[in-house]
């Protein structure tokens, strides 16, 4: 049930027996079915979540209602940290309300952590204190080049990078969705993919 958490875990720091049991013993389980909200706008990210399995979108919305794809989660080998973590990491660290909609595409399973068993773990094990540094880091240098490759790429770039890492997204996620996450139309996403087809 937590082995992929373990696993995610251990490509920053290496657990032994006791620090693993230490941080199982925080983690619980929930699920989510499609459509089910997991969590509003406006509330206080009181809980890290990781993504076991399923699909979920991550929105902000704008003063006129327009909703705008800020992430998508889930888990697979071309999952980046910032798909398996599902979270408004600013709302989780500063603990006031959170920017971010966000809902689930599929059935869903999270492994989550409760915020002030996360302060725990960092304060209180020398590993703990890393991985926070780390995820932050990470974190930081994804959402940089995110950032400048909305700003320096052509439509088309980010379209075929998306494609590249995330192909079997293309058939699971709205096409509007993934228009806003690009940066595009959902006209100009419809015939991008009719360009790229083989």
């Amino acid at each position: 049930m937590y082995l992929q958490y373990k696993q995610f875990l251990q490509r920053y720091v290496s657990l032994n027996f006791i620090e693993w049991n230490l941080i199982k013993s925080k983690l619980k389980i929930k699920y989510y079915q499609k459509g089910d909200i997991i969590h509003n706008i406006g509330d206080t990210y009181k809980h890290l979540m990781f993504m076991n399995y399923g699909l979920a979108r991550g929105f902000i919305i704008d003063e006129h209602g327009k909703d705008t794809t800020w992430s998508v989660y889930f888990n697979d080998k071309n999952s980046h940290m910032t798909n398996l973590l599902v979270v408004d990491y600013e709302s989780f660290l500063t603990q006031k309300g959170s920017k971010l909609e966000i809902v689930a595409l599929e059935d869903s399973q999270i492994v989550m952590t409760d915020y002030k068993d996360i302060e725990f773990i960092y304060n209180h094990t020398k590993k703990g204190d890393r991985l926070g540094r780390l995820l932050a880091q990470e974190a930081y240098m994804y959402l940089h080049n995110f950032i400048i490759q909305r700003q320096t790429q052509t439509a088309k770039e980010r379209f075929e990078s998306f494609v590249r890492d995330t192909p079997h997204l293309l058939d699971k996620i709205p096409q509007c969705h993934i228009a806003t996450l690009l940066g595009i139309t959902p006209q100009h996403l419809s015939r991008l993919k009719h360009e790229h087809k083989p």
